[in-house]
């Protein structure tokens, strides 16, 4: 019978700490998805060219590269994103802005009544 409860104890453990591992690495996901392009490559059907990262970090005036934030690859061309990099989603300091607004209201935040 002991061996039965401590086996079942190490298994909740081990689920447990599996749950807080993936909460860290989902947290530490940070940086969006951002590519290097040419923003003087864009067709119409194909969005923008994506370029070596060194045309985004480079100092040199001949480099044209841009970061280019979200959107979908296809092949070396990228589109539906966007050149302004997305704020995160934390809980930092609040500060004006046009963010969206604090969803107060417990489970499902809903506006109804809730019976009873």
């Amino acid at each position: 019978m002991a061996d039965a409860r401590r086996q079942l104890r190490s298994g909740t453990v081990v689920l447990g700490g599996m749950g807080l591992l993936a909460a860290a690495l989902t947290a530490c996901s940070s940086d969006p998805d951002k590519r290097c392009v040419d923003r003087d490559s864009y067709n119409l059907a194909k969005g923008y060219k994506v370029v070596s990262d060194k045309n985004c970090t480079s100092t040199k005036s001949s480099a044209r590269g841009s970061w280019y934030y979200g959107g979908s690859k296809k092949g070396s061309w990228v589109e539906d994103g966007s050149f302004t990099k997305p704020r995160k989603a934390s809980g930092g300091s609040g500060g004006s802005g046009g963010g969206h607004g604090v969803s107060r209201g417990g489970f499902g935040g809903g506006k109804g009544s809730s019976g009873g």
